[in-house]
């Protein structure tokens, strides 16, 4: 056994910062899968914004028998400077002719991608990083604010609530879920690379969005990958 020690030189780790995001939007009506991913550009922030889980105490024989902890959800919020033309779906939008966008349409379910950069105190923000993917969301309407040019002139931010439907694994160890995180400090750096490759595309193949089972058997060394997107579920 050993005495705990604090404050250990390179041990001060911190998370910040946000970038690399991918969009895959979900196939039309009839077809299972994802499209391509396209390079989300501008992104200022992503707030993860899980929910649920609530406990329920139950009571008998006069004393408190057993809690039962409710469902866990999750969510969150994306702000970004713009959006990939490819969003709009996802946003409401449609374009009936090119220039010409209407809104209050039927929203398409999507599924994102981002890094997040992870610190310490020794080799600041290029330790590493963590990337997140998240599954089988919609977003909902967003309000916009435009005004006026001033003195202290600023682009607009753009932010969308979204919801997730969680996705089940062929696994039943496992409860379904809408979100996976890879933390490349502690993560098999060939399989990583396995993974991004078919995240961000490569010379020879166009970014696809890898179930959340392909990303299992990528890490556990039982598959490659393919990267086709299905069996994440409708989304509504």
């Amino acid at each position: 056994m050993s005495k705990l020690v604090w404050d250990v030189i390179g041990e001060h780790y911190y998370e910040t910062g946000t970038d690399h995001g991918v969009l895959f939007v979900k196939k039309p009506a009839g077809q299972t899968g994802y499209e391509a991913g396209v390079a989300w550009n501008g992104l200022t922030a992503v707030t993860e914004s899980p929910s649920g889980a609530d406990v329920s105490d139950q009571y008998a024989d006069n004393i408190k028998y057993l809690s039962l902890r409710a469902a866990e959800t999750f969510g969150g919020t994306i702000e970004a400077f713009t959006y990939p033309d490819e969003f709009a779906v996802c946003d409401g939008s449609f374009a009936i002719e090119p220039g010409v966008v209407i809104g209050q349409q039927s929203r398409r379910p999507f599924a994102f991608s981002f890094r997040t950069k992870v610190g310490n105190d020794t080799a600041g923000d290029e330790l590493g990083y963590k990337l997140h993917i998240v599954y089988n969301a919609t977003a909902s309407p967003a309000e916009r604010s435009y005004a006026t040019v001033n003195d202290s002139p600023e682009p607009i931010t753009l932010s969308w609530e979204f919801d997730t439907t969680p996705v089940a694994f062929a696994n039943d160890a496992y409860k379904p879920t809408a979100l996976i995180t890879i933390d490349s400090t502690k993560a098999d750096p060939t399989k990583l690379a396995q993974l991004e490759a078919l995240l961000y595309g490569t010379e020879s193949a166009e970014s696809s969005l890898p179930t959340p089972d392909e990303v299992i058997a990528i890490f556990a060394g039982k598959g490659t990958g393919t990267g086709t997107g299905t069996g994440t579920g409708t989304g509504g």
